[in-house]
């Protein structure tokens, strides 16, 4: 029966993000908030057939922790789940993402569309210059800023190997970091075709101001975001 539910999900999910994405198309010439609109529909449309069908909850803690304005957040990255939830998780936002996701039909293009900024993993250097330009252009405009420093999923129990990339668009932009840590990936695994029932738990971690992202050194700040994101996301089972 698992599988059968799972299999109806993720049915429903390739057939309703491909649809979802065209509105986002569609609207996005009447302009980021149109287009917004139907992007978190999506995110909540999928969260409600994942409960119905597979019996998976979302709990999110830590509310009274985003801050009244725009910064990055620096979120684990284990499950496609977090992906899916972000727009109900924070403000209108833009993500830092590898390039290639713009060439996935519709998805891709509505990512392309909505700002996203998507980067060459392969060259490093043009990578940060990239990230600092046009992520301090958005938080300008109010537009958050989700990056996932490990920069591809980790399974349940790892770590990846987080990158700076967020902690120096943080000091260069003079803004603050919120730290994002979950279980996803123990109910939607990384690559799992099975959605196993449970409470998924996304937790915001407290909010470091832009002062103290000044005074810290990158290096210190980047240890201790990845400390405290895997500790929470390990206390959270995943």
């Amino acid at each position: 029966m698992l599988a059968v539910r799972s299999a109806l999900f993720n049915a429903c999910f390739m057939i309703l993000t491909p649809l979802f994405s065209l509105l986002v198309i569609l609207f996005r010439p009447f302009g980021f908030s149109a287009s917004w609109f139907w992007a978190k529909l999506w995110s909540n449309t999928i969260f409600v057939l994942l409960r119905l069908l597979c019996a998976i909850r979302i709990k999110i803690e830590g509310r009274e922790h985003l801050p009244e304005h725009a910064c990055v957040v620096v979120a684990k990255h284990q499950s496609a789940a977090e992906t899916v939830a972000m727009p109900i998780l924070v403000p209108p936002y833009t993500w830092i993402l590898k390039r290639e996701l713009f060439n996935i039909p519709f998805f891709g293009w509505a990512l392309a569309l909505m700002g996203t900024i998507g980067i060459r993993r392969g060259s490093p250097r043009e990578a940060i210059k990239q990230v600092i330009s046009d992520g301090s252009k958005k938080l300008d405009e109010g537009r958050w800023v989700v990056i996932f420093p490990e920069g591809t999923r980790s399974a349940v129990g790892t770590a990846g190997n987080y990158q700076p990339g967020g902690v120096i668009l943080a000091h260069k932009a003079e803004v603050g970091i919120l730290p994002l840590a979950h279980n996803a990936g123990a109910l939607w695994p990384k690559r799992g075709f099975i959605k196993k029932p449970g409470t998924i738990t996304f937790r915001f971690l407290p909010y470091i101001p832009a002062d103290e992202v000044k005074s810290i050194h990158r290096n210190e700040l980047l240890k201790r975001l990845q400390n405290d994101i895997e500790a929470a996301t390990r206390e959270l089972g995943g």
